[in-house]
């Protein structure tokens, strides 16, 4: 409640004297303004107008301090002997802020009317307090320039250092990446790929020393299982190339314009005699199927999925590769009659940090390494890869790529 009470007008007049506005007037107008002052007493967090209001007088602060906010934004303080309002007292516009109070304050109030009284026949005292009032103006807006600028400064700041969070989250995720990827390698490199040059070695030096004393059909046992352990070896340290120039950028994406049934022929010449020792079937079509894509990341991805539908499927089984053209997309899909995948791995076979490596049915091993290749190269076509899958089942591997050539 803003509650209004008496002061002695020479109390009046020498307050006057220490507010920056009327320091200049003559001491007959200080008693005229003086007359028409009303004291106000207002509590903590009282308004003395709120924005939008049309009062019109003007504020001189006795004491205590006041706040000139819009809603939360808070613009400046007013203290003792500071004054606020005084544009209402010239023109008849709108309350463009609240002003509210900090702490219990108090407050002499100049209404227009009182205002106008007191400069009548005082040009000199009139020109005077414009005078004010313009220069007033002037500071005002050069502090809301310096506030403007400190606000847009802060601003920038407050971009700059959610810019450089979020490079440093990235970068961080990139690290998390480099780091599996090493991790992956030296998996690699210190298991996967070091186990079949083993066995061949021992194999090797097997027959080298006691080549005479083995039979022809024991002889044949090991040199299949030298091509077998020396073929996994191979298609590993291809993908292993293959991979590392991808990570590091050497490896371009150049689409042309090919035949797939090319690409799929030329893999199952190279892979028929895997798919031949377990005597599984490879029946794929005899159309042509001209699309652009890089015939290297293609031919990679095929030979990766065909080797792995030889790898988990049974013997005697079969194995069906398909495409065609639909919706501007060619499809391809390999599906074969192993043994599956659960779906809880389904979902993890194109991921690095947790791709699962599993056994072939004939004991062959793996790595994962070429399904993360499969993802990518597809990726970069703006294709996508996915698998359909039950245990005991079979599996199917599908991927399309839209159309299009660079």
């Amino acid at each position: 409640m803003i509650r209004k009470s008496a002061h002695a007008l020479d109390d009046k007049v020498k307050f006057l004297r220490n507010v920056s506005l009327f320091m200049d007037a003559p001491a007959a107008i200080l008693e005229k303004i003086a007359r028409n002052l009303k004291h106000i007493k207002i509590e903590q967090g009282e308004s003395i107008f709120h924005k939008g209001d049309r009062m019109r007088a003007l504020y001189i602060v006795i004491k205590g301090s006041l706040q000139v906010h819009d809603g939360e934004y808070i613009f400046s303080n007013f203290d003792e002997n500071d004054f606020f309002g005084e544009y209402s007292l010239i023109d008849e516009e709108t309350r463009s802020a609240s002003v509210t109070a900090i702490i219990p304050s108090e407050l002499y109030e100049l209404s227009y009317e009182a205002f106008s009284d007191a400069l009548e026949g005082e040009p000199l005292l009139a020109r005077s307090l414009l005078k004010g009032f313009v220069k007033r103006l002037r500071d005002n807006n050069i502090l809301e320039e310096r506030l403007t600028k400190r606000t847009l400064d802060i601003q920038k700041q407050k971009n700059e250092i959610i810019r450089e969070r979020d490079e440093l989250e990235n970068q961080k995720k990139e690290l998390v990446s480099l780091n599996n990827t090493k991790d992956k390698f030296f998996s690699i490199i210190g298991h996967d790929l070091k186990n079949p040059f083993s066995t061949v070695i021992g194999l090797s030096e097997l027959l080298l020393d006691d080549f005479d004393s083995f039979e022809k059909e024991r002889l044949k046992v090991f040199i299949e299982q030298i091509y077998k352990f020396s073929s996994n070896a191979y298609a590993l340290l291809e993908n292993l190339l293959q991979w590392a120039r991808s990570q590091t950028g050497k490896l371009k994406l150049a689409k042309n314009p090919y035949n797939l049934k090319d690409v799929v022929e030329d893999n199952v010449e190279l892979l028929n005699g895997n798919a031949r020792q377990k005597n599984i079937k490879i029946n794929y079509p005899e159309d042509s199927a001209y699309w652009h894509f890089d015939i290297n990341m293609i031919s990679t991805v095929m030979r990766n999925l065909i080797s792995n539908a030889i790898k988990f499927t049974e013997e005697n089984g079969n194995i069906d590769i398909n495409y065609e053209e639909r919706n501007q997309k060619l499809y391809v899909s390999i599906s074969d009659t192993g043994v599956g995948i659960a779906k809880k791995d389904a979902q993890r076979l194109f991921k690095l940090d947790v791709n699962p490596s599993t056994i072939g049915t004939s004991d062959e091993k793996g790595t994962g390494l070429g399904l993360i290749l499969c993802n990518e190269f597809i990726s970069r076509h703006g294709g996508e890869i996915w698998v359909e899958s039950e245990p005991g089942e079979g599996s199917i591997f599908k991927f399309y790529l839209p159309a299009g050539g660079e």
